[in-house]
């Protein structure tokens, strides 16, 4: 059982480390021709890989891990939404199939702010954690709910596309500093890749603003 774990294991961090580095040059090549389009696939592939993955290793006996869990299911919605929001370009689009992403999100947001509820009261941190997650899993699929409700928001998709891939590829850097690395006694590692990926976003926000306004 175990070695089949480590294999499971080994296979995981191969390709959260292709996703890692397609991801990196994804952020800082420039956006829209073939390299960027070619290495977003790369990048999509590696991380749903690598998140899928580390769901079967959690459910391993003895590898149970909170932090690796939600962030694996976190990872996997932002990429799968990150993609299809890119097919916001074609008008009249059916996202019945994107409802039904987001409305699981917001299912799996509801109970991981129910769990974490239990644990806090026993001063158990990691009830902090699920809180954490949970609220942030459910303001980001109401948020997918708004746009879907109001078709003038398809006109964002760029900007909605930006934020989801930018949000998995911080999830993926803190997984691998804190977990992989060895860093998650530093609470630097946990803020710092988010604090980035934040300016990086709200950056695109003005540039994809302006465009607009120009247009």
């Amino acid at each position: 059982m175990e070695n089949l774990v480590k294999i499971i294991i080994y296979i995981h961090a191969f390709f959260g480390g292709i996703g890692l580095i397609s991801g990196t040059v994804v952020m800082v090549i420039k956006k829209g021709n073939a390299i960027h389009k070619k290495m977003g696939k790369v990048f999509s592939v590696g991380m749903l890989v690598s998140s899928i993955l580390s769901l079967v290793i959690c459910a391993f006996p003895h590898h149970h891990n909170s932090f690796l869990l939600m962030i694996g299911i976190f990872t996997i919605y932002m990429i799968l939404m990150g993609n299809r929001i890119l097919k916001y370009k074609r008008k009249n689009y059916e996202n019945k199939l994107d409802k039904i992403i987001s409305g699981t999100m917001l299912l799996i947001s509801i109970v991981m702010i129910i769990y974490g509820l239990l644990p806090l009261f026993s001063n158990h941190g990691i009830g902090i954690l699920f809180l954490i997650f949970g609220f942030l899993g459910g303001f980001m699929s109401y948020r997918d709910f708004v746009l879907y409700n109001n078709p003038e928001n398809y006109k964002k998709w760029t900007m909605n596309h930006v934020g989801k891939m930018v949000g998995a590829y911080i999830a993926s850097v803190t997984a691998f500093l804190v977990a992989g690395a060895g860093f998650g006694g530093n609470i630097y590692f946990w803020i710092v890749p988010s604090i980035i990926g934040t300016i990086y976003i709200f950056s695109w926000s003005k540039k994809l603003n302006k465009k607009v306004a120009v247009n």
